[in-house]
Protein backbone atom coordinates (compact mmCIF):
# COMPACT_ATOMS: atom_id res chain seq x y z
CA UNK A 1 0.00 0.00 0.00
CA UNK A 2 1.44 3.36 -0.99
CA UNK A 3 0.75 6.52 0.81
CA UNK A 4 -0.44 9.36 -1.42
CA UNK A 5 0.73 12.85 -0.86
CA UNK A 6 -2.09 15.31 -0.73
CA UNK A 7 -1.56 18.99 -1.33
CA UNK A 8 -3.63 21.14 0.98
CA UNK A 9 -6.27 23.42 -0.46
CA UNK A 10 -4.19 26.38 0.66
CA UNK A 11 -1.22 25.13 -1.32
CA UNK A 12 -3.24 24.11 -4.42
CA UNK A 13 -2.24 27.45 -5.94
CA UNK A 14 1.35 28.42 -5.27
CA UNK A 15 2.11 31.13 -2.76
CA UNK A 16 3.34 34.36 -4.35
CA UNK A 17 6.95 35.33 -4.14
CA UNK A 18 7.46 37.75 -1.22
CA UNK A 19 8.20 40.70 -3.54
CA UNK A 20 5.04 40.00 -5.54
CA UNK A 21 2.95 39.70 -2.38
CA UNK A 22 4.42 42.94 -0.99
CA UNK A 23 3.56 44.78 -4.20
CA UNK A 24 0.03 43.32 -4.25
CA UNK A 25 -0.73 44.27 -0.65
CA UNK A 26 0.75 47.76 -1.07
CA UNK A 27 -1.43 48.27 -4.16
CA UNK A 28 -4.49 46.99 -2.30
CA UNK A 29 -3.85 49.37 0.60
CA UNK A 30 -3.60 52.27 -1.86
CA UNK A 31 -7.32 51.87 -2.66
CA UNK A 32 -8.72 50.50 0.62
CA UNK A 33 -8.94 51.50 4.23
CA UNK A 34 -10.94 50.17 7.15
CA UNK A 35 -13.46 51.62 9.60
CA UNK A 36 -11.02 51.57 12.54
CA UNK A 37 -8.46 53.68 10.69
CA UNK A 38 -11.10 56.12 9.43
CA UNK A 39 -12.59 56.54 12.91
CA UNK A 40 -9.18 56.99 14.53
CA UNK A 41 -8.40 59.75 12.04
CA UNK A 42 -11.78 61.44 12.48
CA UNK A 43 -11.42 61.37 16.29
CA UNK A 44 -7.93 62.86 15.94
CA UNK A 45 -9.33 65.70 13.85
CA UNK A 46 -7.92 64.65 10.47
CA UNK A 47 -9.02 66.97 7.72
CA UNK A 48 -6.99 65.53 4.85
CA UNK A 49 -9.85 63.52 3.35
CA UNK A 50 -13.59 63.76 2.79
CA UNK A 51 -15.52 60.83 4.27
CA UNK A 52 -18.47 60.14 1.96
CA UNK A 53 -21.50 57.89 2.28
CA UNK A 54 -22.33 57.07 -1.34
CA UNK A 55 -25.70 55.41 -0.69
CA UNK A 56 -28.91 57.27 -1.48
CA UNK A 57 -29.68 60.48 0.40
CA UNK A 58 -32.66 58.69 1.98
CA UNK A 59 -30.43 55.90 3.34
CA UNK A 60 -27.91 58.46 4.57
CA UNK A 61 -30.64 60.30 6.47
CA UNK A 62 -31.81 57.06 8.08
CA UNK A 63 -28.35 56.24 9.44
CA UNK A 64 -24.78 57.12 8.53
CA UNK A 65 -21.31 56.96 9.99
CA UNK A 66 -20.53 59.93 12.19
CA UNK A 67 -18.43 62.41 10.25
CA UNK A 68 -19.62 61.32 6.80
CA UNK A 69 -21.19 63.57 4.20
CA UNK A 70 -23.87 62.39 1.78
CA UNK A 71 -22.53 61.97 -1.77
CA UNK A 72 -24.75 59.43 -3.56
CA UNK A 73 -22.76 57.66 -6.27
CA UNK A 74 -25.51 58.38 -8.80
CA UNK A 75 -24.96 62.10 -8.21
CA UNK A 76 -21.19 62.09 -8.75
CA UNK A 77 -20.91 64.21 -11.87
CA UNK A 78 -18.33 66.70 -13.10
CA UNK A 79 -20.74 69.51 -12.19
CA UNK A 80 -21.33 68.30 -8.63
CA UNK A 81 -17.66 67.63 -8.00
CA UNK A 82 -16.64 71.19 -8.91
CA UNK A 83 -17.59 72.00 -5.31
CA UNK A 84 -14.41 70.17 -4.21
CA UNK A 85 -10.82 71.27 -4.83
CA UNK A 86 -9.08 69.03 -7.39
CA UNK A 87 -6.61 67.77 -4.77
CA UNK A 88 -9.37 66.46 -2.47
CA UNK A 89 -8.94 62.89 -1.24
CA UNK A 90 -12.06 60.83 -0.62
CA UNK A 91 -12.90 57.80 1.51
CA UNK A 92 -16.16 56.29 0.29
CA UNK A 93 -18.48 53.62 1.68
CA UNK A 94 -21.81 52.00 0.91
CA UNK A 95 -23.80 49.20 2.58
CA UNK A 96 -21.23 46.48 2.99
CA UNK A 97 -19.36 43.66 1.29
CA UNK A 98 -22.34 42.78 -0.91
CA UNK A 99 -22.71 46.31 -2.28
CA UNK A 100 -20.69 47.79 -5.13
CA UNK A 101 -21.85 51.38 -4.69
CA UNK A 102 -18.50 52.38 -3.18
CA UNK A 103 -16.67 50.81 -6.13
CA UNK A 104 -18.92 52.73 -8.53
CA UNK A 105 -18.26 55.96 -6.63
CA UNK A 106 -14.54 55.26 -6.50
CA UNK A 107 -14.40 54.64 -10.24
CA UNK A 108 -16.29 57.88 -10.96
CA UNK A 109 -14.18 59.95 -8.58
CA UNK A 110 -10.91 58.54 -9.93
CA UNK A 111 -12.07 59.17 -13.52
CA UNK A 112 -12.65 62.79 -12.50
CA UNK A 113 -9.08 63.01 -11.21
CA UNK A 114 -9.67 62.60 -7.47
CA UNK A 115 -7.72 60.27 -5.21
CA UNK A 116 -10.05 57.83 -3.49
CA UNK A 117 -10.10 54.85 -1.14
CA UNK A 118 -12.98 52.53 -0.33
CA UNK A 119 -13.73 51.88 3.32
CA UNK A 120 -14.04 48.11 3.33
CA UNK A 121 -17.08 46.62 5.01
CA UNK A 122 -19.26 49.70 4.54
CA UNK A 123 -21.78 50.90 7.10
CA UNK A 124 -22.44 47.29 8.11
CA UNK A 125 -18.92 46.79 9.41
CA UNK A 126 -18.75 50.35 10.79
CA UNK A 127 -21.89 49.96 12.87
CA UNK A 128 -22.43 46.27 13.57
CA UNK A 129 -18.92 44.82 13.70
CA UNK A 130 -16.81 47.74 14.89
CA UNK A 131 -19.64 49.38 16.90
CA UNK A 132 -18.57 52.84 15.78
CA UNK A 133 -20.91 55.82 16.17
CA UNK A 134 -23.68 56.57 13.71
CA UNK A 135 -26.08 59.45 13.31
CA UNK A 136 -29.76 58.76 12.73
CA UNK A 137 -32.70 60.92 11.71
CA UNK A 138 -35.16 58.78 13.69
Amino acid sequence: MTETTRTSNVHAAAFAEPADAAAWFARKLSVETDPSDVWADLKAGATDFVFADVRSAKDYERSHARGAISLPHREITPERMRAFPPDTHFVVYCWGPGCNGAAKAGAKLAALGFRVKEMIGGILTWEETERLPVERSC
